[in-house]
């Protein structure tokens, strides 16, 4: 069999898997993406993934901050207010450093900086589903979880891209890391306040001249241009992806670029990407992760309920208030993922690291649905009482 018809073959496979597995998690009620990577595991016995695999599926990770950058705007973050703000910036800090610490003594300092970092961000669409289900999206609680959820995704990816950045270069130093930091400075200040002119008079143009449905051939062009420019940069592919994505936010064209890229990723190169995830999970690796793993899930989700709790507290909410913005905060998804694919791909971090990144996924999505409702049932009865 040629490696042509091998690949097409795989290609085939995953997306009948991850389609199957998404709609068998969906109806117990559990995330799809979950469904994906548990399918990717049990094809991935069957079908030990390759390389060809694995950089088609690449192009997942780039759509899947592409849309996160698309979903937010920059209005969105000038509104974050100060609880919204608070609650992100002592949440990441906290979460990195109870991270570090946690990951130092099984894994050496190198590790511990990724494992730190890949704890920082945060992934609310479950929160949401759930405030929705209770009615409780409008409260403060749910504002303020929206509001940090937009800032922390900026604020997790410039992070890991620091910390990814300087492991690839093998050199952690202050000089390093403040010269990072002047790069995604200049990179984030050059895709906010220039690139949404730039795009939507280029955008425009096209249009005018006759080739409306061009925008998105160009948005996905565009897309891996700047990723590639990060990378360029030595900064992460992804936060040029995401960065895209905001910029293309400020424009008139972000409705149809969304929708259309969505059918894109989500039919295709998402998917291929959390299969892709669960195919490298090293199944016979299990027991020799597996206490290092849990632990390190646990003290994750205990750091963004004291991170961001203690945050909300500093932004002038009470205690119960507080306690649940905290708990709404505990779920990630695929921002870690998208970087630790990243940190693979450069060589930082073995295979290992995926079988801890989705149990702390996996035990993060369990328990905050039923975290969440005690947290708000507790916090009723104790007001009524009072």
């Amino acid at each position: 069999m040629s490696k042509l018809i091998e690949l097409i073959l795989y290609l085939a496979l995953m997306l009948l898997t991850a389609e199957t597995f998404g709609w068998i998690f969906s109806r117990i009620d559990q995330p799809v993406v979950l469904g994906q990577i548990v399918g990717g595991i049990l094809l991935g016995l069957a079908f030990p993934p390759t390389e060809e695999v694995k950089d088609i599926s690449m192009i997942g990770v780039l759509m899947l901050l592409f849309l996160a950058g698309l979903e937010s705007s920059v209005d969105e973050l000038k509104g974050a207010g100060r609880s919204g703000f608070s609650v992100t910036i002592v949440g990441v800090v906290v979460a990195f450093v109870l991270g570090f610490a946690i990951t130092y003594p099984f894994k050496g300092f190198d590790q511990a900086l990724l494992y730190g970092a890949l704890t920082t961000p945060t992934s609310v669409s479950l929160t949401v589903r759930v405030l929705m289900e209770m009615d409780r999206l409008k409260s403060r609680e749910g504002t303020t979880i929206l509001t940090a959820a937009i800032v922390d995704d900026i604020l997790g990816i410039i992070v890991l891209t620091v910390v990814i950045s300087s492991l690839i270069a093998r050199t952690v130093s202050v000089l390093s890391v403040v010269e990072i930091l002047l790069k995604v400075g200049l990179f984030i200040a050059f895709m906010v306040f220039a690139m949404p002119r730039v795009l939507d008079y280029t955008l425009r143009k096209v249009v005018r001249i006759g080739f409306a449905d061009s925008t998105v051939t160009l948005s996905m062009a565009a897309l891996f241009l700047f990723a590639y420019l990060a990378e360029h940069m030595n900064l992460a592919s992804i936060l040029g992806a995401y960065l895209l994505g905001l910029a293309l936010s400020e424009t008139e064209f972000r409705k149809p670029i969304f929708e259309h890229s969505r059918i894109i990723a989500h039919s295709i190169f998402v998917p291929l990407f959390f299969v892709d995830v669960g195919m490298n999970i090293p199944v016979k690796d299990l027991s020799s992760a597996g206490v290092f793993a849990v632990i390190f899930s646990l003290v994750a989700i205990a750091s963004k309920i004291i991170g961001c709790g203690l945050g909300a507290i500093i932004g002038g909410m009470r205690g119960r208030e507080a306690l649940r913005v905290g708990v709404g905060m505990i779920p990630r998804m695929g921002v870690e993922l998208a970087m630790l694919a990243i940190a693979m791909k450069a060589g930082i971090v073995g295979n290992e690291a995926y079988l801890v990144i989705v149990l702390m996924i996996f035990l993060s999505t369990l328990v905050t649905p039923p975290l969440l409702k005690l947290a708000f049932r507790e916090g009723e009865r104790a007001e009524g009482a009072s």
